[in-house]
């Protein structure tokens, strides 16, 4: 079920703050604390909620470098994608991973110290992988946009 207009307000102000307390929550949408909680029960039963997450600041950590790949495998077969889809799942310098269509078949979204971090895990992680055919690698200069919010 869709959320409603205080569901989707809850929502926001989880996902711009997560440490809000359900009191605070309340107070910023005009409700009291009892329907506010049962709202977020509701909506962490339904999934709709799915995890509380702490965000580092990557450049804190020593992470300055986003790296996308665009992958080829070098055969269109099921065990092709398994090999691939359980290599990269253990892989810490990999945020994200889709299979996308076009010319490409996945999609990676890498973070990394530096550039010479970068080579070590394309040389030695990435490339390594027998179903790898292609590689384009594309460095990210400058952020205009990161967010983890989703309009509800």
């Amino acid at each position: 079920m869709l959320p409603d207009a205080t569901d989707r307000k809850i929502l926001e102000l989880l996902q711009q703050d997560s440490q809000l307390t359900i009191k605070e929550i309340a107070s910023r949408i005009n409700l009291s604390v009892t329907p506010v909680h049962e709202r977020i029960r509701k909506l962490q039963k339904e999934g709709i909620i799915d995890k509380y997450v702490c965000i580092l600041n990557r450049r804190k950590v020593g992470k300055a470098l986003i790296v996308y790949c665009n992958v080829t495998l070098d055969k269109q077969r099921r065990e092709s994608f398994e090999d691939f889809n359980k290599a990269i799942i253990q892989m810490s310098e990999v945020l994200e991973c889709s299979v996308v269509s076009g010319n490409f078949d996945y999609m990676l979204k890498v973070i990394v110290a530096d550039a010479e971090a970068f080579n070590q895990f394309y040389q030695h992680k990435l490339s390594a992988l027998n179903s790898v055919l292609h590689i384009s690698s594309y460095f990210v200069i400058s952020e205009i946009k990161y967010t983890t919010a989703i309009a509800v």
